[in-house]
């Protein structure tokens, strides 16, 4: 029996992410003082020492160049904090470069070195190149006056970003558009807004350096790295971003670095961040002053606006860097205690790939597992993840009295292969398409879950699933699969959730502009929605109340999707793929369903992935589950995509996944903390538990009573209803075809609504209202009180009053009572007797107890 009271809250933070180190190349330049064979030896050595300095290698470029550095503890190939004290630092050749505070400055080109030496007298060396040290930078527009109008917040949505801008003065938000940006500063309202012949009088300086009134406040210090860029970039005429076909072209960001790209630190450490752009014409810049920060996760790790991060407490953190558009991550990892107990842990023994990385990164957080659950907790909590319902009491005799040493591995098998698992999975799987009475006509509700029921019956790999949906065509009724372009009848519509339902990505910002908190742009956007332009259906008419439903989905060979930023439609693009031919006629739905479910697409995997997971943990590796975002990391990265992988391989069946899962020592923790674990609250040392769903709540009430809930209306918007038989008496929530449904109970307890593709849709925070429903509503109450409850049935066959509370626990509980419990158990039923309290009453109250306490509520 699980003590409710060792367990955690259920409220968990975001989940955090252990990354892949990023890599960087090593130089073997010769500096102007050594040969080239000592640099390598010196590099090499630096390797193997107790410091490592990031970055590797450092090329300055340009007058006044500059760029950050850092030196880290380095240990068994991890790196530790950082070093800020007992270092001697100094240039091999102070012609070439100076050192001021964490920079090294161009001086004059040539090589160099940039030497470190520590207290105990190891010696850590990188090269340091200068080229064009007296040419004066050139400014780009791009690289340089958006990243300073975006550092200061200036094309930001609260100022000149927003929507109309401010003061008559608009910009795209956070600099998408420079065409239209650089227009608006040089050449709109008659280029008022710059002075080239004295940039101190420009508007776009005197403003945010408060020398003329600025309702936005003070944003530039006249004597600030950045006002003096902007003065330069004014005084050479404002020029704007060079184009193909002029004699300068302004090279493209390929990527953003951020150094230490992963860490391990220790409580109350501070660690500089270096950030680092990637041109496409092989320049490396050092751009942290202009990167803007954000932590993933504040109770591990805090970061300030320079990029100086402080440890907050132990567990995962991740830091998101944003420049230019990009997106780059730092993990840092802060263990909960320094070492574990060699007895922790004993009976944990790995049987899969999940125990495998799992225990190392335990091992890595000093975590210790919970013990092996019990056979009594196994066996309920198999059946409600993977069938939604919980065991009878027979279902629980069979389990216990299995002598077979693998019966739980036997037991997923049989519950792989029940109704009720093709049940509960046909309605998840309608939760995430929106199968809704509100959306859909009833004839096409039940056309689209029975489609959908048939793939989970065939057990269709989910690769194919995807793939009928998105090429769906022809009659509604007979297909019901096309029904997802009735929910969804706009190319931008069908773009957002199939990438939300099929990659938890939410891409929908980019409609308007590029998306602030991931790398898509408002051209992919309108790229990718123009694969569905050519979508068209007929005979639709009417509301959702009236007619059958009957329309059908055809392709057409020509049409494109319009931009409206750009008057012109984008070439057909799935994201980060290659452009289709404007002209060709064929269905461009086949190449995006190509691209959507290929191997390459690790966003298709991962989601699934993912999902699944969290089904069965209760916590996703990635919360929430439909938001796999960059900037939004795993708390586990390496079981993530190994997961993937593993899905990839066993072409995309999904109950392959599930047995992994279920068959896992991770998932066979006990949910009792341990002193070892019980900070614990994303890594999965022990189970987590949670609030039954609404449907399977329901569904248990149901099936320890024996008393059946009829469904017999359907509530359309402005809560209007219909009568419905497409629901005999005997059905289960989870036979529901649609939310639409009218039920009270699963309304009160946060049923999934279906109207958007979000798994936000699902509610399980606790109410009054649910507490009051449990204790005096009619859902318990008058199962209770119906003839054909369970009760009346023991009452019947005259059972002993050990044998009825037995039978209680078990159907309730899964378990027997302890001896204790069915002590006070009879104990209580004979003093009824004695005041002469009905049976049936006293029958009731021992199940009502049992069906509103926290063992029954709660998955364990």
């Amino acid at each position: 029996m699980i003590n409710m009271k060792q367990t955690p809250a259920l409220a968990l933070t975001l989940g955090l992410v252990l990354c892949l180190v990023m890599r960087t190349s090593r130089s073997q330049e010769a500096t102007s003082n050594r040969t080239a064979t000592n640099t390598r030896t010196a590099l090499a050595a630096s390797e193997t020492g107790a410091a490592k300095i990031f970055p590797e290698k450092i090329a300055l470029t340009g007058a006044n160049s500059s760029a950050l550095f850092v030196v880290q503890q380095f240990s068994d190939a991890t790196i530790g904090s950082q070093i800020r004290t007992g270092l001697h630092i100094e240039i091999g050749n102070s012609d070439v470069a100076r050192i001021e505070a964490e920079r090294v400055v161009a001086v004059g080109d040539g090589l160099t070195e940039l030497i470190i030496q520590q207290t105990d007298g190891q010696f850590s060396r990188i090269p340091v190149e200068v080229a064009g040290a007296n040419v004066p930078m050139r400014l780009q527009f791009e690289a340089h006056i958006q990243s300073i109008l975006a550092r200061n917040g200036c094309n930001s949505g609260a100022c000149h970003g927003a929507l109309s801008g401010k003061g008559g003065f608009r910009l795209s938000l956070r600099g998408y558009d420079s065409i239209a940006d650089h227009f608006a500063i040089t050449r709109q309202d008659h280029g008022r807004r710059i002075e080239p012949a004295d940039p101190g009088r420009s508007l776009l300086l005197a403003k945010p350096s408060m020398l003329l009134a600025h309702k936005g406040g003070l944003r530039l210090e006249q004597d600030s790295h950045d006002y003096r860029m902007l003065a330069s970039w004014i005084a050479a005429g404002a020029p704007g971003p060079a184009l193909e076909g002029h004699s300068f072209t302004d090279a493209k960001l390929e990527r953003v670095e951020v150094l230490p790209t992963e860490m391990r630190l220790q409580p109350t450490d501070q660690q500089r961040l270096i950030v680092r752009a990637h041109y496409a014409d092989g320049r490396c810049e050092d751009v942290t002053h202009w990167a803007k920060f954000t932590s993933a996760n504040e109770v591990v790790a805090q970061v300030n606006e320079t990029g100086e991060l402080t440890v907050v407490g132990p567990g995962k953190g991740a830091i998101a860097v944003w420049f230019g558009s990009r997106i780059a991550m730092a993990s840092v990892v802060v263990p909960f205690r320094q070492s574990a107990d060699a007895h922790e842990g004993q009976d944990f023994v790995a049987a899969n790939l999940i125990d495998e990385i799992l225990l190392s990164e335990w091992k890595a957080l000093g975590l210790e597992p919970s013990p092996t659950c019990s056979d009594e907790t196994y066996v309920r909590r198999a059946y409600i993840d993977a069938t939604g319902s919980i065991p009878t009491a027979a279902q629980v005799r069979e389990f216990l009295d299995d002598p077979r040493e693998d019966r739980r591995t036997q037991l997923v098998e049989r519950l792989l292969a029940t109704t009720e698992f093709v049940d509960y999975w046909s309605y998840q799987w309608s939760n995430l398409l929106l199968v809704n009475g509100n959306l859909l006509r009833p004839e096409a509700v039940a056309a689209f879950y029975k489609w959908i029921r048939q793939q989970v019956e065939a057990n269709t790999p989910w690769d194919k699933f995807a793939s009928q949906i998105v090429l769906a065509k022809g009659e509604s009724v007979a297909q019901g699969a096309t029904n997802f372009y009735a929910i969804h009848q706009d190319p931008e519509s069908l773009t957002e959730n199939t990438c939300q339902a099929f990659m938890g990505l939410s891409i929908g910002c980019a409609k308007c502009h590029n998306h602030p908190l991931e790398k898509w742009t408002n051209d992919q956007y309108y790229a990718m929605a123009n694969l569905y332009s050519r979508v068209r259906a007929k005979g639709w008419g009417g509301d959702a109340r009236n007619g059958d439903g009957q329309r059908t989905l055809v392709v057409l060979e020509r049409g494109d999707l319009i931009q409206p930023s750009r008057g012109k439609p984008q070439p057909p693009t799935p994201l980060d793929a290659t452009p289709l031919e404007m002209d060709d006629p064929a269905d461009r739905r086949v190449a995006l369903a190509k691209w959507l479910t290929g191997d390459d697409n690790r966003y298709f995997s991962r989601a699934i992935a993912n999902r699944v997971w969290a089904a069965f943990m209760g916590v996703g590796l990635v919360e929430s589950v439909d938001d796999l975002r960059t900037s939004n990391p795993a708390s586990s990265e390496l079981l993530l995509n190994a997961l993937a992988d593993y899905l990839i391989d066993e072409k995309y069946d999904l109950k392959s996944l599930m047995r992994l899962i279920m068959t896992s020592q991770v998932y066979q923790r006990s949910a009792i903390a341990t002193p070892g674990n019980i900070a614990d609250q994303r890594f999965y040392c022990r189970y987590f538990p949670r609030r039954l769903m609404a449907e399977v709540l329901h569904d248990a009430i149901v099936r320890v009573t024996g008393v059946p809930t009829r469904f017999k209306e359907i509530e359309f918007a402005g809560a209007d209803r219909k009568p419905t038989d497409f629901y005999p008496d005997g059905t289960r929530a989870f036979e529901l075809y649609d939310s639409a449904v009218v039920n009270t109970f699963l309304k009160t307890f946060g049923r999934h609504q279906r109207r958007i593709t979000c798994d936000c849709e699902r509610s399980d925070q606790p109410t009054v209202i649910q507490v009051l429903h449990l204790s005096n509503g009619d859902t318990i109450n008058d199962k209770l009180a119906d003839p054909k409850c369970v009760v009346f049935q023991w009452l019947a066959s005259d059972l002993p009053v050990a044998e009825v509370v037995d039978q209680a626990y078990l159907a309730s509980l899964s378990r027997f009572p302890t001896q204790l419990e069915r002590e006070r158990m009879v104990k209580l039923i004979s003093e009824a007797d004695a005041a002469q309290v009905q049976r049936a009453e006293t029958y009731q109250d021992l199940l009502w107890s049992l069906m509103t306490s926290q063992e029954f509520l709660f998955a364990h």
